[in-house]
């Protein structure tokens, strides 16, 4: 196929992603790969990559770009992972879509088809409105699982937090993976200040198992580069953002005492006994 002229931003971890750059005629690769061979088969292939940390996500990588090209963005950017063919999407649709000059989810992943289609699993919190329409119920679940939070425990909370009066919605609609088609004036809507706050969130811990605020920013991301609501001024203030974060986490440990104590009440219910510690 012909090469497309969408700019491929590429996060890449321990591959070389070859066959995304065969699709494009420009592109950057941001390598965090820690496995002691990528890089130099990176640069025995005269790809172009840039060195970064490893998070243990994209998206930072993706926003600190949006920074430091803040005036020279390319048109149409594609945000991608060097594994997004055959992880999240497939090489058929990817290849459909890579050139799309719209707003596009590059979501894919027909193993799931039957699951959460019409009629598929009627228990699962996730369902598909179009083969890359991924849904998924607004219950924060993700926040109680293996990647500890600081600031935030809730989507709902953090919609507030970002945006001045949104609508709470049922429903969180995004690419799993954080992978999109996004044109350089969805990207200039939201000031360099704003995307510096969202990557504090996100990088606060810098090691694999990332902070779960990540989670909350990649179901945001369609709002980010898409919605018209105001954000609240201090998204757009790096002090001020500095201070409500210190009352997030006073919130936030108030929330872990109340779920502590909600938890002994209900072992207590039980019938649990406190443990006996031998001397």
């Amino acid at each position: 196929m012909k090469k497309t002229e969408t700019f491929f931003l590429i996060h890449n971890y321990n591959t070389v992603p070859k066959e995304l750059i065969e699709l494009c005629s420009d592109y950057l690769i941001i390598d965090c790969s820690d496995d002691g061979k990528t890089k130099e088969e990176l640069k025995a292939s005269g790809y172009k990559f840039v060195d970064t940390e490893n998070t243990g996500h994209n998206l930072t990588s993706y926003f600190h770009y949006f920074i430091d090209h803040y005036d020279e963005l390319p048109e149409w950017i594609a945000l991608l992972k060097g594994n997004i063919i055959g992880r999240h999407v497939s090489r058929e649709y990817f290849e459909r879509v890579c050139d799309n000059k719209w707003f596009t989810f590059l979501y894919q992943d027909q193993k799931m088809w039957e699951r959460y289609k019409k009629g598929g699993d009627e228990g699962s919190i996730a369902s598909l409105l179009s083969e890359g329409g991924y849904i998924e119920h607004n219950s924060s679940w993700y926040m109680n699982q293996s990647h500890a939070y600081r600031y935030f425990y809730d989507m709902d909370d953090f919609y507030r937090f970002v945006y001045k009066d949104p609508v709470i919605p049922r429903e969180c609609m995004f690419s799993p993976g954080g992978c999109y088609i996004v044109n350089k004036a969805q990207i200039l809507k939201n000031s360099k200040t704003f995307y510096k706050n969202l990557n504090t969130l996100m990088e606060y811990r810098k090691e694999v198992n990332f902070p779960a605020e990540a989670f909350l920013v990649e179901r945001m991301l369609p709002w980010i580069f898409t919605s018209r609501y105001e954000v609240n001024p201090w998204m757009e203030d790096e002090a001020a953002f500095k201070e409500m974060l210190k009352k997030c986490e006073i919130s936030v440990n108030k929330h872990r005492e109340w779920e502590a104590k909600r938890l002994k009440r209900f072992r207590k219910m039980l019938g649990a006994k406190p443990p006996v510690f031998l001397e």
